[in-house]
């Protein structure tokens, strides 16, 4: 956690020469150039989950239509994110490919490419009103689980790729990805593209799920052509900045260098194995007692900082709140506040007008910091018990389908998760 005398930060900001309530004039550099720079920058958050509470993704698919078929929505949350602080404002284009849009039933209102268009203009849209750059993203494919060619897979991350490179975004990011072989197939198509490329896996210190250490992982990427690795979902925080630091151990060890970054949950995962949090038993529904609270979150800021990650935001279950936490915590490194902060008291000092006088009381960093929050749940356990399955890539179980899973299927899912328990 930053120390004391930082958070004073508040109040010198505000003598300075520029308001701390707008964003900066937009400095024209680079995703690259700004790391180079040392600078910090700042992620957002989980669109997909978000959007699914909001009623615009549906829980499942978990594809990305909203950005054509609401847009409205996904604009707004984009601006909420960036007045929250983030520098980057990156495409809904999670599970935007065509194999995915098509698999097991899902109707296709929309083809892959309107998808992807429609995402780009909001995200550049929003990111024209702030100091932010615009991120295309892909992620892995139901072709790869299914043991299609590299050959095929390529081809699907080519066909965004195209949409992005038409679109003029600033970056590329090949994120959530489980098996570094894929990752790798995705960096080496968004190389060609010839903008800056950042790949995200969706491991923890064991490794992706073949078992390859995240050292390896992140040396693979590097010499695939990713300029920026880490981590994203699947973990909490504290999991996912262990992870990038066995990342960089790798790649210095290997003698290349890197950029870092980490997006991880918004959730508590301590009882996770090796799949991540898709395994617990509360994924997706109920997972809310698990939230990390904004002050946990400038925890995980500084964490980050300290382990070397420059680029730090976060994936599903983080809110709005969540990054204006991450960018209140490393303020004193920035420069600056973000425009969210004007509604929000450091440390709860906003609690000083409260009318009761013991809610004033908790106007305090030792209260705050101090505080061990209580679920409300008297008979919940603090940890679960994840299902370990352990399939993946080849197994039969894992082979995708156009057609609906149908009710013979599922009453053979049903049957092996009965008697797992």
């Amino acid at each position: 956690m930053a120390p004391t005398k930082k958070v004073s930060l508040r109040a010198e900001l505000r003598t300075t020469q520029f308001n701390i309530w707008i964003h900066s004039d937009p400095s024209g550099a680079g995703i690259l150039e700004r790391l180079d720079a040392g600078e910090l920058v700042i992620g957002d958050g989980g669109f997909v989950f978000a959007l699914e509470k909001r009623g615009y993704v549906k829980a499942g698919p978990w594809t990305p239509e909203a950005a054509a078929e609401h847009p409205e929505a996904v604009r707004q949350l984009h601006r909420e994110f960036l007045r929250a602080g983030s520098n980057v404002m990156q495409t809904f284009t999670f599970y935007a490919s065509d194999d995915k849009l098509e698999n097991r039933g899902h109707t296709q209102r929309f083809t892959g490419q309107q998808i992807n268009e429609a995402a780009c203009d909001l995200a550049r849209e929003v990111a024209n009103e702030g100091d932010a750059l615009v991120a295309g993203g892909v992620s892995q494919t139901p072709s790869y689980l299914s043991c299609k060619s590299a050959d095929d897979v390529k081809a699907i991350f080519k066909k965004q790729i195209d949409v992005f490179v038409q679109k003029n975004v600033d970056f590329l990011i090949a994120e959530y990805f489980e098996h570094v072989e894929e990752a790798e197939w995705a960096v080496q198509v968004l190389k060609t593209s010839g903008k800056p490329v950042a790949a995200t896996l969706c491991i923890g210190p064991e490794g992706d799920l073949n078992g390859i250490s995240p050292g390896d992982c992140a040396v693979r990427l590097v010499k695939a052509g990713a300029k920026i690795v880490g981590v994203n979902c699947h973990f909490d925080p504290e999991t996912c900045v262990k992870t990038v630091k066995l990342m960089k151990e790798g790649v210095e060890k290997a003698g290349l260098k890197a950029h870092y970054m980490s997006q991880p949950l918004a959730y508590h995962t301590p009882d996770c194995n090796r799949q991540g949090f898709i395994d617990l038993p509360e994924f997706p529904f109920s997972l809310e007692p698990r939230i990390l609270t904004r002050w946990d979150m400038q925890k995980y800021a500084r964490e980050a900082f300290n382990a070397g990650i420059r680029y730090i935001g976060g994936c599903c279950g983080f809110e709005p709140y969540h990054i204006r936490a991450v960018a209140e915590e490393l303020a004193p490194e920035r420069g600056l506040l973000p425009p969210g902060s004007e509604k929000h008291g450091t440390w709860g000092s906003g609690l000083d007008m409260h009318t009761k006088p013991w809610v004033r009381a908790r106007a305090r960093r030792d209260y705050w910091e101090k505080l061990k929050p209580a679920s409300g749940r008297p008979f919940s356990p603090a940890m679960s018990a994840p299902d370990s399955w352990g399939v993946t890539k080849g197994h039969a179980d894992l082979m995708q389908q156009k057609e609906a899973t149908s009710q013979e299927q599922l009453k053979v899912l049903f049957d092996r998760a009965n008697k797992a328990q």
